[in-house]
C-alpha cells in the first residue's frame, strides 16, 4: 500500500516537474531581465498610468503660484523681466503677509533697470527664498545672502525624459562638505516651522529627512521599477497632485491691477499665510518639466517649472499636516517574492484548467485582480511591481498553457494507446486464447481426433480474423459495441441487464469441456440506472462476466450447477458467478485475475475469488453505485473524446 502511494506521488511529482519547467524558466528570465533594467520603461509607464488614474484631488489652498505669462511679457516688452518689476512684485506680495515667498527666477546677473532696488528687496524680505543651480553646471545665487534663504531648482529626468523624482538635498559638486537644500524643501521647512514642526534626520534612516513624526522615505537606486539609478543626495519619489486645477495661479498683471485698485482684503484672503511661488508661465520661454503622471495637462505631458516646485512643496507639507501618502516601495526581497508568486499562480492555473478557453478566463480574471491590487496600493502610497508580475502571469498563464495542453494531449494519446492495447488483449484473451487453451488441453489429453483438431484450428483462425475485423469496425463506430469471444457483437447502448444476459447465454454456448456436464443454469441481473454507467464501464463489466464464465468452462471439473447474479444492496452492486465444480482454485494470479483487480480499483470497489472446496468457486465483484464515482469516469472519457475530435 505504502509503495503504491509513493509511486503515485513520484508520478505526480514527475508530471508537475516536467510541466512546470518552462514556467520556472520564464519566472527566472523575467527576474533577470528586471535586474538588468530592461523593464524600467514598462514599469515607469505603468506607474505613471496608475498615478494619472487616481481620483481627482482638490486644489491645495496652501500654495499660490504667481505666474509671469505671455501677456505680462508683452506688457513689459522685455525679457528677462527687469529687476525693478520683480522688486515691485515682491514688495506688493509682502504687504499681504504670505508665510513664505519662493522666487523661481534666477538672478545671478543684473537685469537693469532696478538691480540695486532688487538687491535691497532681497535683504529686506526675511521670508523670501531665492534660487540657484548646483548640477550639472552651477548658477550662483544673488550674493551676500544667508544659506537658509537659498534653495536649488535642479530636477532629475529619467531616460525617457520624464521627471518622477525630486532632489531634496545634496552636497555641492565643487565642495563636498557644503550641503544644500532644494527650493521646495526650503519652502516647506519655513512653512512648517511656523507650525512648530522642525526638519531633522530620520530615525530609521539617518540620511533621510523627517518633519516631526513624519518621515520622508528616501529613494534608493533600485526602488520600485528602477534598476541601478543614481541615488545621490536625498531623493523623493514624486506623488503629483491629480486634478484639473492643482494650485491657484495668478498673473503678474492680476496682482498689480488688484493692488492698484485697493483690493487689499481680496489679496490678503488669497495670499495671506500661504506659500507663494513666483515663476515663468509663458510657453515661449519653455520652462517645462515633462511628466505623464498628471491627467488633463495642457500642454500635454508638460508642467511649468514653477508648478513642479509647487508639487514637491505640496507633497511634503500635505504629508506632514494632512497625512497624504508619500510614495514608498517594498524591499527587493518582497518585490521578487511578489513576482515569483504570480508566476507560480499562473503555472498552477495552467495545470489546473482543462481547456484553453477556461484558462484564458482565469488568467484574465487574475490579471484584473493584479491590476486592481496594484492600483489600490498606489492610491495608498505604495509602488509595487505590477508590470513584471503581469508579464510573468500572462506568459505562464496564457502562452505556456499551449505547452500544457500539448503535453496533456500527448499523455492522453499514450493513455488511449495503452487502453487500446489492453482492450485488444482482452478481446483476444476472451476469444481466440480461450479456444486455443481448450485445444491445447485436448491435445495434451490426446482425446481429439485429427479431423476434429483441424476443424478447431480453422475455427481459431476464423476467430482471430474476426477479432481483427471487429477492431477495425470499432475504430469507425466510436467504440459503441463489444465483441464477445463467441463472435457475437453487442450494442453497448443497451441496458446493462440485457448486456449481461447476452454475455451469460452466449458464453455458455461456447465449446468448453466443463459446460458439457452443466445441468442447472441460474441467472438474475438487477438493472442499474443508465446515468451511472458509461459505455466503457459497461464494456468492462461484460468482459469481467465473460472472463469469469470462461474460467468456469475451462477449469471447473464435474460442473453441474452455475449461477450468475447481479444484486443491489444499500447503494452497492454485487456481480457474482458461483459454480459447484472442482479444481478451479489457485493462488496464482493470471492475466484475468489482474484485470478483475484493476476493474475493482477503477470502480472503487473490491474483487474476491473464494474457493468453496469441493463445492466449487465464488467469483464476486462489488462496487458502489454513486453518481460521483461513475460520472467522473464518464466525464474523463468524454473529455478525451473531445480532445481527439478537436485535434482531428
Amino acid at each position: 500500500m505504502l509503495s503504491t502511494i509513493l509511486s503515485k506521488i513520484r508520478k505526480k511529482f514527475t508530471i508537475w516537474s516536467v510541466g512546470t519547467r518552462p514556467g520556472i524558466v520564464a519566472i527566472v528570465l523575467i527576474v533577470l531581465v528586471r535586474l538588468s533594467g530592461a523593464l524600467q520603461l514598462i514599469e515607469w509607464v505603468t506607474f505613471d498610468s496608475f498615478l494619472r488614474l487616481r481620483p481627482s484631488e482638490p486644489i491645495d489652498e496652501r500654495i499660490v503660484i504667481v505666474g509671469i505669462d505671455e501677456a505680462d511679457i508683452q506688457r513689459i516688452r522685455n525679457y528677462p523681466i527687469p529687476d525693478r518689476e520683480i522688486a515691485k512684485l515682491l514688495r506688493t506680495l509682502q504687504k499681504y503677509r504670505p508665510r513664505v515667498i519662493g522666487l523661481d527666477i534666477v538672478r545671478d546677473l543684473p537685469v537693469e533697470p532696478g538691480h540695486a532696488e532688487l538687491g535691497a528687496t532681497f535683504k529686506d524680505i526675511k521670508n523670501l527664498i531665492l534660487v540657484e543651480k548646483v548640477i550639472p553646471d552651477s548658477i550662483k545665487p544673488p550674493p551676500d545672502l544667508p544659506p537658509e534663504k537659498i534653495g536649488f531648482i535642479d530636477y532629475l529626468s529619467d531616460d525617457d525624459g520624464k521627471v518622477r523624482r525630486a532632489l531634496l538635498g545634496t552636497n555641492r559638486p565643487e565642495d563636498n562638505k557644503k550641503y544644500v537644500f532644494s527650493l521646495p524643501l526650503r519652502l516647506a521647512q519655513t512653512y512648517l516651522k511656523a507650525e512648530g514642526i522642525k526638519l531633522s534626520n530620520s530615525i530609521r534612516d539617518r540620511e533621510a529627512m523627517r518633519f516631526g513624526s513624519t518621515e520622508i522615505p528616501r529613494f534608493f537606486s533600485n526602488s520600485g521599477g528602477y534598476a541601478g539609478a543614481d541615488d545621490f543626495g536625498v531623493q523623493l519619489l514624486l506623488n503629483y497632485r491629480n486634478g484639473r486645477k492643482r494650485f491657484r495661479t495668478l498673473s503678474l498683471q492680476y496682482i498689480n491691477d488688484k493692488a492698484a485698485k485697493g483690493n487689499s482684503d481680496l489679496l490678503r484672503d488669497i495670499l495671506g499665510d500661504r506659500i507663494v511661488l513666483i515663476g515663468i508661465t509663458a510657453p515661449s520661454i519653455k520652462d517645462f518639466v515633462n511628466t505623464s503622471a498628471i491627467a488633463n495637462l495642457q500642454p500635454r505631458g508638460k508642467i511649468y517649472g514653477v508648478e513642479f516646485h509647487a508639487h514637491v512643496t505640496s507633497q511634503i507639507v500635505s504629508a506632514v499636516l494632512d497625512g497624504r501618502p508619500v510614495l514608498k516601495t517594498w524591499s527587493q526581497g518582497w518585490e521578487y517574492l511578489w513576482i515569483v508568486a504570480w508566476g507560480v499562480l499562473a503555472i498552477y492555473l495552467g495545470r489546473l484548467t482543462q481547456s484553453p478557453l477556461k484558462n484564458l478566463v482565469y488568467v484574465a480574471a487574475a490579471s484584473l485582480g493584479l491590476v486592481g491590487i496594484s492600483y489600490a496600493f498606489i492610491v495608498g502610497g505604495w509602488w509595487i511591481p505590477a508590470a513584471p508580475a503581469l508579464l510573468v502571469l500572462v506568459i505562464n498563464g496564457a502562452i505556456l498553457n499551449t505547452f500544457y495542453q500539448y503535453d496533456r494531449f500527448l499523455r492522453f494519446q499514450i493513455e488511449i494507446r495503452q487502453h487500446t492495447i489492453e482492450r485488444t488483449f482482452v478481446l483476444i484473451h476472451n476469444g481466440p486464447l480461450q479456444t486455443l487453451a481448450n485445444i491445447l488441453r485436448h491435445v495434451q489429453d490426446q482425446d481429439l481426433e485429427p479431423n476434429r483438431l483441424l476443424e478447431e484450428l480453422k475455427n481459431l483462425n476464423w476467430e482471430i480474423r474476426e477479432v481483427g475485423d471487429y477492431l477495425k469496425l470499432e475504430a469507425l463506430d466510436r467504440e459503441e459495441s463489444l465483441r464477445l469471444g463467441s463472435g457475437l457483437i453487442l450494442d453497448l447502448k443497451l441496458p446493462i441487464r440485457d448486456l449481461l444476459y447476452e454475455v451469460y447465454s452466449h458464453t455458455l454456448q461456447r465449446n468448453f469441456p466443463s459446460f458439457k456436464t452443466l445441468k442447472v443454469k441460474v441467472y438474475s441481473f438487477e438493472p442499474i440506472e443508465e446515468q451511472y454507467l458509461s459505455l466503457e464501464q459497461k464494456r468492462e463489466l461484460c468482459q469481467f462476466l465473460e472472463e469469469a464464465l470462461c474460467n468456469v468452462g475451462k477449469h471447473a471439473k464435474n460442473l453441474t450447477r452455475l449461477s450468475a447474479t447481479g444484486k443491489q444492496n444499500k447503494g452497492w452492486y454485487t456481480l457474482s458467478i458461483k459454480d459447484n465444480g472442482s479444481s478451479i482454485c489457485s493462488s496464482f494470479e493470471g492475466r484475468g485475475t489482474k484485470q478483475c483487480l484493476n476493474l475493482a480499483k477503477k470502480l472503487k470497489g473490491k474483487f474476491k475469488r473464494t474457493c468453496l472446496g469441493e463445492k466449487g468457486t465464488l467469483c464476486e465483484l462489488t462496487w458502489p453505485i454513486t453518481g460521483t464515482n461513475w460520472n467522473f469516469a464518464s466525464i474523463k472519457r468524454n473529455f478525451t473524446t473531445k480532445i481527439l475530435k478537436g485535434r482531428s
